[in-house]
Order: structure tokens, then sequence, then C-alpha cells
């Protein structure tokens, strides 16, 4: 039995209508009711279909999902990215910390070079990779074209961006969480 938004038969089916036909058969396909090849065939009959009896007709075997099941799977993909987003918060935690330094009228060189104030010493760190200077009562990071890159919370950056304690930092593949002095 299909749902009720499929029985009007002369009308042309929605793309809603579309999607959910196509969630019934990957269900079915899931449930092991329908094969692959068979799931592939009606997946062409929905995604064609010029009307709402061609898509009654590739639901006609198998069980309609009702509002239940779908807010059931909506619960279960949002606790799933909860999950994902608490374990990224706690190793963010775990980082260790790299102290910002007194400000001053000079620029914090970050590299494996000798010259650097603070030398990082791994192959992913550029030789004067990244440079943190204190202006306008601000922290600003920037990388210095650097082969690995800097990244700023978890995002790339190609010129100059404002940080604070708590900013998560990475310098190639060292990471740091920024702390305040």
């Amino acid at each position: 039995m299909t749902s009720p938004e499929f029985r009007a038969q002369g009308v042309r089916p929605s793309e809603n209508e579309r999607d959910h036909a196509l969630d019934v058969l990957r269900a079915g396909t899931g449930d092991g009711r329908i094969s692959h090849d068979t799931f592939m065939h009606r997946m062409h009959i929905v995604l064609t279909a010029r009307s709402r009896a061609e898509v009654d007709g590739a639901l006609a075997d198998l069980p309609s999902r009702g509002r239940a099941p779908q807010l059931l799977l909506r619960t279960v993909a949002r606790l799933s990215a909860l999950s994902v987003r608490l374990r990224g918060s706690w190793r963010t935690q775990q980082l260790p910390g790299l102290r910002l330094p007194e400000p001053g009228p000079q620029p914090l060189r970050i590299g494996r070079a000798p010259v650097c104030d603070l030398r990082l010493g791994h192959d992913s760190v550029s030789r004067t990779h990244a440079e943190l200077r204190y202006q306008d009562n601000a922290w600003l990071l920037s990388d210095l074209g650097s082969l690995n890159g800097t990244h700023v919370n978890g995002l790339r950056i190609t010129g100059t961006v404002r940080v604070q304690p708590g900013d998560h930092v990475a310098f190639g593949s060292l990471n740091f969480r920024l702390a305040s002095g």
C-alpha cells in the first residue's frame, strides 16, 4: 500500500513525492525485499514517471514508510552528528597549549629555521611557516606561504586572520590550542 500522497493518478509526481518513493525503494533494498538490479530499474521508473500511477506501480509490493520511521532516522542522524561534534570538541581540549607571548613590537616567527622565534622541528612545518603579531589590541596570525598550510579552527588560512585564546591552530600537521599568556 502506498502513501495517500500518491493516490491522485492524473497528476505528475512532485520532487517530494519522488524523493519519498526513492526512500521507500532504498529501505526495500536495505531490508532485502528487493535486489540491487530491481532497485536500479524501479529508481529509473520513479525518476522518469509522468504520473503518480507509475510511481505507485514501482512501490506496489513495498510497505510505505510513515512519519515515525522518518522521524526516527532523522533523530539517529542528528545524534550521530552530535557525537562527532563532541568527539571533535574533546580532541580540541586535549591539544597541547601554545601560550601567546607578551605583546611586543616584533612579530613572532614560527617555523623550522634557526632564525625563527618558535622553532617546530617537524617535517610538515616550513622553514618560515607563519608569523604571529600583536596589533590594534588583537593577535594576528599570518601564513607565510607554507607548503603544508596554517589552519585556524580547522580552516586553512592564506592571509592574515585574527586569533584568540582557545582557538585551534595547526602548522603543517602539528596542532595546538592557543592559551593566554
